[in-house]
């Protein structure tokens, strides 16, 4: 299938591993070009240089730095001259429990995995609008569905940014940009792999029998950000392997 993706422009952020690193890589199979963004630059570059090795035709810009800092939201929208993708995208908060998290900690978490994201949608949703083409995927959590007690910071955040863009969807839905999330439970990342907290709640998944491949996020990410999808948006995709049956 023909995604309709060679010539698009995606930015991609925490895209040196995990999960952010499968969907820019997905977007380059797929012949789009890609700005990718995480904090440590060695690291980005080193992700670059290997999408521009497999995937010689596509443009690859790497622009390193967090998101929570407004200087790298601009590089990144700055990049390139136009942007028709975004890919929100940011590691967790630490686990922990929530009576000793002071009023730092709560800004800190709202500032990585909410503002970043609608500041970054605030600077490319009109563009896309005007030109009548645009997908914005943010990546959250299962979460979202079902909270787990040890990430109360990611529960909180991660459902406000589902319903600020689910607020703001059906103002673009007309100009050819969607708005959508998806929401991975039990994926094979650095960060599952590290924290034992964290993992003790997601894995023994009865009915897949194994964590997720991150490659599989990254296809599910460039199908909601290719022409065939034009008539989704305002959606969560939980990506689960049916780990928790939510039903409707």
């Amino acid at each position: 299938m023909d995604l309709g993706l060679k010539g698009k422009t995606a930015i991609v952020c925490a895209a040196s591993s995990g999960i952010g690193r499968a969907c820019a890589t997905v977007l380059a199979q797929e012949g789009a070009n890609i700005v990718i963004n995480a904090r440590t630059q060695s690291t980005l570059e080193a992700v670059a240089a290997e999408i521009r090795a497999a995937y010689p035709d596509v443009d690859v810009t790497a622009v390193a730095g967090s998101v929570t800092d407004p200087a790298v939201r601009e590089a990144l929208v700055s990049a390139v001259p136009q942007i028709d993708i975004l890919v929100n995208n940011a590691g967790g908060p630490p686990p922990g429990d929530f009576r000793d998290w002071d009023r730092d900690t709560w800004i800190a978490a709202i500032d990585q995995n909410l503002l970043s994201a609608i500041e970054l949608i605030r600077l490319t949703a009109d563009d896309m609008a005007s030109r009548g083409f645009g997908r914005i995927v943010n990546i959250t959590s299962s979460a979202v569905r079902v909270p787990i007690p040890v990430i109360g910071l990611s529960n909180a955040t991660r459902a406000a940014l589902t319903n600020f863009v689910f607020g703001i969807a059906g103002e673009f839905s007309a100009k050819g940009v969607t708005i959508n999330n998806i929401l991975p439970g039990p994926f094979d990342t650095e960060r599952l792999r590290k924290s034992k907290d964290i993992t003790k709640h997601l894995t023994g998944n009865p009915v897949a029998g194994r964590v997720g491949d991150p490659m599989e996020m990254g296809a599910m990410c460039a199908f909601l950000c290719s022409n065939r999808a034009g008539y989704i948006t305002g959606q969560n995709f939980l990506m689960d392997g049916g780990l928790y049956r939510t039903g409707v």
